[in-house]
């Protein structure tokens, strides 16, 4: 999974990307508007893992894992079409899914770009670049696809480019009602046939409200599909990752407890980001290794396998399955299976939340 850390100047979004990446990149820096991306790969420290690692005590364990990127260069465009530049663009278009980071906080020694915080002003602006841009873009397929049915260019395919057609104006109907494209209820179809056009209001997006350290939550509407808000104390946060990083658990613990953190931002963050993209986990356990795998929620058993290797896919036979809470409960796969809780799954079976696979195949 790939997310991109995405905010107007002075957002506080590199402040974001160092709490959930425990980094320490320059922060309260303005770019200009220059293009430039941070990335930082982070584990997804899902405790079952550990607690399968322990049980098997395999030579390798190994975490799902998340792509952060830091993406600066986003700013409001005025009068003269988006501010998304096509180098920019690119890069957009090449993620799963954005955490918009919307400044809500008040600081003397980072004065707002534009003379005070509003943060529903500053969320619907960089939402209007985005529309903006994929508005551009739509516009100009639906142009050749009305020019090329016109000319007759689809003569052999006329069906297809006609369902394409259709599709392009239901887009641009949505955009020019200032829609994301995200609120439609497009199937799955014809959301793989979007792939290629980099639309940026279709991608999940996590809005992350930045406060500050002793401020309460803003109150921010935002009714759109596949999306969720969250508040984060960005500052607060960035220090407390810090110190994570560091091991000093005796600070990290007595700062958790002082300002009431339950749960560290990237811990949140991941699990946010699940839910927004509809994705699970499943693992594989053995001697080797112990490995948590992500796969997107209601997807089949030979999918899962498909994720693994392609070659399970093909020559998928049977998944020998358990789910992790039975397996804790009877305390071993050799108990399991005396238990008769190992059950044998076929391609249609379901993958849950927490599924332990081994699945059997021949090429």
């Amino acid at each position: 999974m790939k997310l991109g850390i995405i905010g107007l100047p002075s957002s506080g979004k590199t402040t974001i990307f160092n709490a959930l990446t425990k980094g320490d990149a320059p922060t309260g820096q303005s770019m200009g508007g220059r293009f430039e991306v941070l990335t930082a790969v982070v584990d997804v420290l899902d405790p079952r893992v550990a607690i399968l690692s322990d049980m098997f005590n395999p030579k390798k364990t190994t975490y799902a894992r998340i792509t952060y990127s830091d993406v600066a260069g986003l700013q409001k465009s005025g009068d003269e079409g988006s501010a998304v530049s096509s180098q920019l663009l690119n890069h957009l278009s090449g993620l799963d899914g954005f955490v918009h980071v919307v400044r809500a906080f008040e600081s003397d020694l980072v004065p707002h770009p534009d003379g005070s915080v509003d943060a529903a002003r500053d969320l619907e602006a960089l939402d209007t670049e985005f529309l903006i841009s994929d508005l551009s873009t739509v516009e100009k397929r639906l142009f050749k696809l009305q020019e090329g049915l016109t000319k007759g260019a689809y003569k052999d395919n006329k069906a297809a480019a006609q369902a394409e057609l259709a599709l392009f104006e239901q887009l641009n109907e949505a955009l020019t009602e200032e829609r994301p494209l995200r609120d439609l209820d497009l199937d799955d179809d014809q959301l793989k046939s979007l792939r290629g056009y980099g639309l940026l209001t279709l991608k999940p997006t996590l809005v992350v409200i930045n406060i500050g350290d002793d401020q309460d939550e803003v109150s921010l509407p935002y009714d759109h599909r596949h999306s969720i808000v969250t508040h984060l104390r960005g500052k607060l946060e960035m220090e407390l990752a810090q110190l994570s990083a560091e091991g000093d658990e005796e600070s990290l613990e007595m700062f958790m407890a002082e300002y009431n953190v339950t749960e560290l931002s990237l811990d949140k963050i991941i699990r946010l980001s699940y839910d927004l993209m509809g994705l699970q986990s499943f693992f594989t356990v053995g001697e080797d290794e112990v490995r948590a795998w992500t796969v997107e929620r209601g997807a089949t058993a030979v999918e899962a396998a498909g994720v693994i290797h392609t070659d399970l896919a093909k020559g998928f036979i049977r998944a020998e399955t358990i789910h992790y809470d039975d397996l804790i409960d009877l305390g071993s796969m050799a108990q399991a299976r005396a238990a008769g809780k190992l059950r044998q799954e076929g391609k249609t079976y379901v993958m849950q939340d927490g599924d332990i696979i081994n699945v059997k195949f021949n090429i």
